[in-house]
């Protein structure tokens, strides 16, 4: 992870350099909001790429979750917004079940698979759509996903939570695996770890709560960021501490030895599809959220690479066996500083996929370089 923080300095470093507001904490606290559809998205991809496979239809099907959640919600269905949510979910779900059957049972590659599906989940949704295009969210509750706020005192005191249960179990953790004498960390890493953590926690809730209003004071730590965060911890615990998380990087490592190892390849490999699925489907609620409606202008062509470029230069490789869910997390971060970097400098869209295509094409190349040297050794 250090040298992708340490590329994501030198670019905050370079854009700051080239336009003063790029570091205010109003910029810094949006390119946190518009990175969080690229890190759950990005995070959904790691479960297929940590298998050696891809999926390129998650950016559509989250927008199949994303429209089946706003129309739900319309005045004439008059649906809850958790109950909306959970059958956009659910529907998510679904597809990825349907994916995750028709690669591992009839043996089809999952590039054309999911390749068939983003095209097939784009008429879905413009099925959905129907002839206007556009369907408006009026819940508060689901509009206020990615602009809704805590107050600064509770964002605080939040923090100061989540980083105590994550002290206590970091420590904890590594103090039991020394002291049976498994391979750990020594007492100082696990200090460092936690002192990393509570200055990330420090830095981004005194950034959130620094007033970012224009007419009306905003301060406090975005609700998305909470959706971002909980996302991490579950699938973190997930692949780190689960036998199905172990399964997922024995089959990405040598498929073959799980087999014969007893690991069922076709039940693990689908329910990995299932949770792409279902993160792209809180990604899609959440880019929803963010605009306050679902419309035919829903690129979920561009969110699909943006998804895999993050994930793989965060540091999950393409190759299978290697990755972890934080690495979508930073991978989104960089390609949101990017394209907030080049949006406020007024380069157009075809600049910005010119230079993150250049950023991946080198996270790519590392990654198979260090693959390759590892293989030799």
């Amino acid at each position: 992870m250090l040298p992708v923080l340490a590329g994501l300095l030198l670019i905050s470093v370079l854009f700051q350099s080239l336009n003063p507001n790029f570091l205010t904490p109003g910029n810094m606290v949006n390119l946190l909001i518009q990175g969080s559809v690229f890190m759950l998205l990005a995070m959904g991809q790691v479960f297929v790429l940590l298998l050696g496979e891809i999926d390129l239809s998650i950016g559509y099907v989250g927008g199949v979750g994303g429209v089946i959640m706003a129309e739900l919600v319309q005045e004439s269905t008059g649906w809850p917004w958790w109950a909306a949510i959970a059958v956009g979910l659910l529907g998510c779900a679904g597809i990825g079940l349907l994916h995750g059957t028709i690669i591992t049972r009839l043996g089809l590659p999952s590039f054309v698979v999911t390749l068939g599906g983003q095209l097939g989940w784009l008429g879905v949704m413009l099925i959905i759509l129907g002839s206007g295009g556009v369907v408006p969210i009026n819940d508060n509750v689901i509009n206020n996903i990615a602009s809704g706020n805590l107050s600064p005192v509770t964002s605080w005191i939040l923090m100061l939570v989540v980083v105590g249960a994550f002290s206590t179990w970091t420590w904890l953790r590594d103090a039991r695996r020394r002291n049976t004498g498994l391979v750990a960390p020594p007492a100082s890493v696990s200090a460092l770890k936690i002192a990393a953590v509570l200055a990330a926690g420090v830095a981004i809730v005194w950034l959130c709560n620094t007033d970012r209003g224009i007419l009306v004071e905003i301060s406090g730590v975005p609700w998305v960021l909470l959706v971002v965060l909980g996302v991490l911890a579950a699938w973190t615990l997930l692949l780190g501490r689960t036998r199905f998380g172990r399964y997922v990087y024995a089959i990405g490592g040598n498929a073959e030895a799980a087999r014969r190892g007893g690991v069922n390849l076709a039940r693990i490999r689908t329910l990995a599809f299932i949770l792409a699925s279902f993160t792209a489907g809180i990604g899609g609620i959440v880019y929803a959220s963010r605009l306050r409606s679902v419309s035919t202008s829903y690129d979920g062509g561009t969110l699909v690479l943006y998804a895999v470029a993050a994930a793989v230069i965060g540091g999950t490789s393409l190759f299978g066996g290697r990755g972890k869910v934080l690495h979508g997390v930073l991978g989104g971060l960089v390609i949101a500083t990017i394209d907030n970097g080049m949006g406020l400098q007024g380069y157009s869209a075809p600049a910005k996929y010119v230079v993150t295509a250049l950023v991946l094409v080198a996270a790519v190349t590392i990654d198979a370089v260090a693959r390759r040297g590892r293989s030799r050794t």
